[in-house]
């Protein structure tokens, strides 16, 4: 079920609200917990059981973890904590295997099989050909780091059952993020207050992270179909541009919407969901644009990847080494494909340039900086993009030059897209900028910022209702 549906805006949001906001306080974090699993089940009905399957022997594990060891003599004191030590290690082990398996099963079994296959020259490894659970990515990332922050003592003690399930499970971040940690909802799954201000505030969030992705998203993203199924091999370079400013336009409105959604959603429920975006495109360097984009990934990756195996701080090469590593992690997280392999070396080596050279010069600058991290990014999300490497390949020829269309029928294509989506195109510049968003909190108290976000709602109900394109990017991670 997408947030930008018919269905969730009219049917179960009013209904789960109804419900939620009526029953006491002490059972909300078991309705949240069945309106989720609902939510989660109008999509994937078969696939509910893995989730849950996940959460119980996730659960059991954190509590082995943390059970206490059976009274002991004073002698016996230091084999009892390195025995309980162990058992700790055990648990920790045990869950990434089962967290991490299911995810390799589910997710990159086929990729690796058609590697060894290719290898070997034959089938030497069945294809499951299995379907990819919607979010999998995301509450294994969550799961995750619940376990690891048990093992750390971060969480100093385990989670009830339902407040764990409920963690997992929340429907507003649960298949598409941002990756919550346990600790930011941990205060307010055992108490929170939902007062009106918090309902309106959520209410309002949730209807510009709408607009964001039905009128703004949904519309950008027919010029990136139009002009791929002009055929990627047979684009003038400016028409191959625009397709990939236009696709860069609809990944950045299409996440940051969902995004604001589920913050807004997290609101009306009396949860602070962390923020995911931060103006990403107004960034002076590709450093900078990954602090500013999909915020709570890149958390995840620095402190249970990244810092754990030395950081930066064990010289040049070593950091060079724990980029590659964290960077194969992050493409391959995307998608079991070559080309986010592709993509995230691609970011591994501009961001080792960047560290070692030029990047803290160009982030003092005002507007090299802006201009170098616009050119570079519409070039790594086509690589993104595209999985088919083929076609990746001639789509970036045709970008830098090399293409089959004349002159004369590339201009008159480009100016016929240009003519027909010019209007968006300048939205779409204007709401990359941090303007739009500082005009928001500051009038959003406003009356006349009310009737702006009832216009925005039904306008965007209007468009799910006669439009076709509605998709969501990130449902394939």
């Amino acid at each position: 079920m997408l947030f930008s549906s018919v269905g969730f805006l009219f049917r179960f949001l009013p209904a789960f609200m109804l419900i939620y906001l009526i029953v006491p306080a002490k059972y909300r974090n078991l309705i949240l917990l069945a309106g989720s699993l609902i939510f989660y089940g109008a999509g994937e009905p078969y696939f509910v059981l893995l989730l849950m399957l996940s959460v119980l022997v996730n659960y059991a594990l954190s509590r082995y973890m943390f059970r206490k060891p059976r009274p002991v003599q004073q002698d016996d004191a230091e084999k009892s904590a390195e025995g309980n030590t162990e058992r700790r290690k055990s648990a920790l082990c045990m869950a990434l295997i089962v967290d991490f398996g299911m995810l390799f099963v589910f997710k990159y079994w086929d990729f690796a099989a058609g590697i060894v296959n290719s290898v070997a020259g034959r089938s030497a490894v069945p294809l499951l050909m299995l379907a990819l659970p919607l979010g999998i990515s995301f509450y294994t990332f969550q799961m995750v780091s619940y376990q690891i922050d048990c093992y750390r003592g971060t969480i100093d003690r385990p989670a009830g059952f339902v407040s764990f399930a409920t963690y997992v499970c929340m429907f507003p971040q649960l298949i598409a993020g941002p990756i919550v940690r346990y600790e930011e909802v941990a205060a307010r799954m055992q108490n929170r207050k939902i007062g009106v201000r918090n309902l309106e505030n959520g209410l309002k969030l949730f209807t510009v992270g709408l607009g964001l992705k039905v009128l703004l998203a949904n519309q950008i993203g027919t010029l990136w179909n139009t002009i791929m199924s002009a055929g990627a091999g047979s684009l003038h370079p400016a028409v191959a541009w625009l397709g990939a400013v236009a696709y860069s336009f609809q990944i950045y409105f299409d996440f940051w919407g969902y995004s604001v959604m589920a913050m807004g959603l997290g609101r009306m429920l009396g949860f602070k969901i962390p923020e995911n975006f931060n103006t990403p495109y107004a960034a002076r360097s590709i450093s900078e644009f990954w602090r500013r984009w999909h915020i709570t990934l890149g958390r995840w990756f620095r402190t249970y990847v990244y810092f754990p195996m030395g950081g930066s701080r064990r010289g040049r090469l070593r950091t060079a080494v724990n980029l590659f590593v964290v960077w194969a992690f992050t493409g391959l997280w995307h998608g079991a494909g070559w080309n986010f392999l592709l993509w995230g070396m691609l970011f591994c080596v501009i961001l080792i340039i960047e560290k070692n050279t030029y990047g803290k010069r160009l982030e003092g600058t005002k507007v090299l900086g802006h201009i170098y991290t616009l050119a570079l990014i519409p070039v790594t999300w086509v690589v993104f993009a595209i999985t088919d490497m083929g076609q990746l390949a001639a789509y970036l020829s045709n970008m830098f030059g090399i293409c089959t269309t004349g002159i004369l029928a590339g201009t008159q294509q480009l100016m016929r897209y240009l003519q027909q989506y010019w209007v968006l195109l300048i939205a779409c510049v204007l709401f990359i900028t941090p303007f739009p968003t500082r005009i928001y909190r500051k009038c959003r108290d406003r009356w006349y910022m009310v009737i702006i976000l009832l216009a925005v709602f039904w306008f965007s109900v209007h468009e799910l209702i006669v439009g076709s394109n509605n998709p969501f990017l990130y449902f394939r991670f």
